[in-house]
Parts: C-alpha cells; sequence; structure tokens
C-alpha cells in the first residue's frame, strides 16, 4: 500500500472542499481573523524577526497567521493543491511568504538545509506519519541550537472513545495501524471528496515524547488541555472557539501541547 500518494490525492482533494468551508472560514481570514488558538500564542510566544517554518501546513492560514505576528514563515506541505492555495492566499493578502512542495521526511533537502528558530506543527499532523522517530529526527536537522519544536495536537486517549458520548473505551489505544478509511466527508461537513480513501497511524503521548527525546531534543513542557477545536463527541459543548464537557462532567484530556528545544552544543 503506497499510503503517501493515497493519502496525497486525498489531501489534494479536500483543498477546494477546505477553502470554501465556514470551518476554515478563509474569506474571515484575509479580513483579518486569526485563526490561532490563545493556548499556543501564550505558548510560543513572540515570533517577531524569527524564522519559523510550520510543517504539513496544509493550505497555510496558521503559517501565514505567525506571519502576521512578524514571523519569517516557510510552510511545507505534500498536497501540491494545498501549496498552490497558500501562495494565492499570502499573494492575495500582501503577506509575505515561502511555501515548498515536499513530504515532510523530505523538508531537509526541500528547504535547502535551512535551519530555523521555531518549527511549527500538529493539529491533526501526525495521523498521517508512519514513523515519528524519523519525523523527531527530520524536525531537529531543522532546527537551529537554540530553537525549539512546537506540537499543539489532539490527545490520543480521546481516540479510544466511542464517537457518540465520549465515555465507553471503544478502540484500541495500542493498535498503531496503518488504518484504512472511506470517506466522501471532510471533518468540515460541507462537500464531497473525489478521492475518499486515507491512510492513517495511531501514536500514544509515550511515543511522540520517546520521539522528541531520542532526537536530541530538551522537552521544556507537556502540557495536556481539556478542550478541543471541534465537537469531537455529542456531548461536548461550545465555549467560545473551543469544545469542552458540560460543567460538572469529569474532565479528560482532548489535546495536548509540547514544546522541545535543541541544546547548544
Amino acid at each position: 500500500m503506497d499510503y503517501l500518494e493515497i493519502n496525497r490525492a486525498n489531501w489534494n482533494a479536500r483543498v477546494p472542499v477546505h477553502v470554501g468551508s465556514d470551518f476554515y472560514d478563509v474569506e474571515g481570514f484575509r479580513k483579518g481573523h486569526d485563526p490561532l488558538r490563545p493556548f499556543e500564542l501564550a505558548e510560543v510566544g513572540e515570533v517577531a524577526g524569527r524564522r519559523l517554518a510550520h510543517l504539513q501546513c496544509h493550505f497555510g492560514l496558521d503559517t501565514l497567521a505567525w506571519a502576521r505576528r512578524g514571523a519569517e514563515v516557510t510552510g511545507l506541505d505534500f498536497s501540491e493543491a494545498a501549496v498552490e492555495e497558500a501562495r494565492a492566499i499570502a499573494a492575495d493578502c500582501g503577506i509575505p511568504a515561502t511555501f515548498v512542495t515536499a513530504d515532510v521526511y523530505d523538508a531537509a533537502r526541500a528547504l535547502g538545509g535551512r535551519t530555523y528558530d521555531i518549527v511549527y506543527t500538529g493539529v491533526g499532523a501526525l495521523v498521517w506519519l508512519p514513523d515519528l522517530a524519523r519525523w523527531a529526527a527530520t524536525v531537529a536537522s531543522l532546527l537551529a541550537p537554540g530553537g525549539f519544536l512546537y506540537l499543539a495536537e489532539f490527545h490520543p486517549v480521546a481516540d479510544v472513545l466511542d464517537d457518540e458520548t465520549g465515555t465507553t473505551v471503544t478502540y484500541d489505544y495500542f493498535a498503531r495501524g496503518p488504518h484504512v478509511w472511506e470517506d466522501v466527508h471532510s471533518y468540515t461537513g460541507s462537500g464531497e471528496l473525489d478521492h475518499p480513501t486515507s491512510v492513517q497511524f495511531q501514536h500514544g503521548l509515550g511515543e511522540v515524547v520517546s520521539a522528541v527525546a531520542a532526537a536530541g531534543l530538551r522537552l521544556d513542557f507537556l502540557h495536556e488541555h481539556d478542550h478541543t477545536l471541534f465537537p469531537r463527541f455529542a456531548t461536548l459543548v461550545a465555549d467560545g472557539s473551543a469544545y469542552r464537557l458540560p460543567e460538572g462532567a469529569p474532565r479528560m484530556p482532548l489535546m495536548y501541547s509540547l514544546r522541545a528545544t535543541k541544546p547548544y552544543k
């Protein structure tokens, strides 16, 4: 199974659906809406004048949001359609940015050996990667000494629970995959995909942290969050732009964020 080409076709098909969706609200972004989450802004900190690489950037709204905050940004994605759209949005908004088409594992070569102060990634990115050790080594090669990886992701605990209530353990936490999915609809809830097949890989929290440590990065923090970005379970309630379990219900981690620094030698 060529997971990469299957997923590339799937994500190329998602681009026009996502660009036209309320979920991404591209028109709102053009008018100045900031898609970055408050906890990300607090944890990443000041980015003005810093070189930032966004891996698996899709069509670049988060990438360009960091550019609006003063970062010198480069976005990388394996979808040609996504990169083309990212460049178009950047030009339309007058935001300086570089976008490159490449598989994330080939990022060091595709980015010409350049290094960055910040490598930013996440929000549904790791599930598409079969080898986290290789991913973390790639991240480390992109970082300048003293630079850091910032990862914000959906918590793997949420993936083992039933889809309706989120209260019953239904799926195997240690079933890494590959998992083949057939779904003509994307998570944006609008439009149908011409290429509905995708291949995904589950990664536990221990696997993520171990891969980052093995790549020689020093863990600065691992934060778990009791909210997520979409109604993952029918029981979740909206709280501004986030979704949480109802007040009084036992809380569980729905997202996590991690920062790890490349030490000076």
